[in-house]
């Protein structure tokens, strides 16, 4: 399918390919560089998190740092990177402001540089997200970064090659011009043997080759050079291979998979079965033999209430949009939960230090049971 430029998407087919050689890759980490937060609020949960607790922080994770106007209205545009798997190596008080931290991290950058361009707002706001910290929401913020604006060297990209194709017309127009536009957007669909839709994936059409294809016929093999980053993982492959032939009927087929494989499996619920499957006020079973993750919670909970292949949610904030009523299972009901020792000894390491440093496991609980469910812990 055909994305236009702002991202929406047209319902134009540009070609049917019985594979897509090279699209599941795990991207090398980052180079590793080190930023100074300077001048973070005490107030905020970052600092909180770091500094005011007994056993201050030392690992944040993944997050996203933003650089935003105060007045969007008149001043911009904004500017986003990420931060892959972040440490706090030091921290100590702002010069001159008692009521501020500086804090030194170790971590990954990337700028997504689909959001603008490179100008500065002329008066920023830096804001800070750590999952690890608090969900949706900033965790934190600071007056600037040292070491943040540096030129950093771009990564050899991996060729995708689409084998098997039979193009339709936008797509034969694209191969006849001489250059394609740099950048050209598609979404991929991955289909399974069904013809149902599994997942979409974002490529680029920066430079492309085609060739007749290795499978004969009037088809054609496609390569896109540099499609992006934006690929499934290789843990996905395997994952995909279970869902290509539909739904998953039994429950527990993805406890075989890590987290990364989890998180796919999770991912592909997304489309999965919804509606009501019946009145509030019955009974349902989570087998919590293998919740020993995050993913592993979400996809436990989403089988024991719709069943396996289904989604309740997957993060804190949109099972509690679940809980809170739709196309699911809402309270009051009772949630029997097997094995919930193995949740809570998984979990005990995954604080939430926003919500008075409990435990991922028992905010879950005390989410639910907030909600209106009556959990019962076996």
């Amino acid at each position: 399918m055909r994305d236009d430029i702002s991202g929406e998407e047209e319902d134009v087919l540009w070609g049917r390919c019985a594979e897509a050689e090279g699209l599941f890759m795990d991207a090398p980490p980052l180079p590793r560089e080190v930023l100074t937060l300077r001048g973070c609020p005490r107030e905020s949960l970052l600092v909180q998190a770091v500094a005011d607790s007994a056993e201050p922080v030392r690992l944040l994770g993944g997050g996203m740092l933003s650089i935003e106007p105060v007045d969007p209205s008149n001043d911009g545009p904004a500017r986003f990177w990420d931060l892959e798997d972040t440490a706090v190596l030091a921290q100590w008080p702002t010069p001159g402001d008692p009521g501020r931290l500086d804090i030194v991290v170790g971590t990954g950058v990337r700028e997504d540089d689909y959001w603008g361009g490179k100008r500065l707002p002329s008066s920023p706001r830096f804001d800070l997200w750590f999952p690890s910290i608090q969900g949706d929401s900033p965790s934190g913020g600071c007056r600037s970064i040292d070491g943040l604006f540096k030129p950093r060297p771009q990564r050899p990209t991996e060729p995708v090659h689409l084998i098997g194709c039979e193009p339709a017309a936008p797509l034969l127009a694209l191969l006849r011009r001489p250059l394609p536009r740099e950048g050209d957007p598609i979404t991929l669909w991955a289909l399974d043997r069904h013809g149902r839709t599994m997942t979409r994936y974002r490529l680029n059409l920066h430079t492309v080759e085609a060739r007749p294809s290795v499978l004969g016929g009037a088809l054609i093999d496609i390569t896109i050079t540099d499609p992006g980053d934006d690929r499934p993982t290789l843990a996905a492959r395997q994952v995909w291979e279970t869902w290509s032939d539909g739904v998953p009927t039994r429950p527990n087929q993805w406890e075989q998979f890590d987290v990364d494989g989890r998180s796919e499996w999770l991912a592909l619920t997304r489309v999965g079965p919804y509606g009501l499957r019946g009145p509030s006020g019955g009974t349902y079973y989570l087998d919590g033999q293998h919740v020993t993750d995050r993913a592993g919670l979400f996809l436990a909970l989403g089988e024991a209430l719709l069943g396996p292949g289904a989604n309740y949610g997957r993060c804190l904030d949109s099972v509690a949009d679940s809980l809170g009523g739709g196309l699911s299972v809402v309270p009051p009901f009772t949630l029997v939960w097997h094995h919930a020792d193995i949740a809570r000894h998984a979990l005990a390491e995954h604080v939430l230090h926003h919500l008075d440093g409990l435990s991922y496991f028992e905010v879950t609980v005390n989410l639910l049971r907030a909600k209106g469910v009556t959990v019962v812990l076996q």
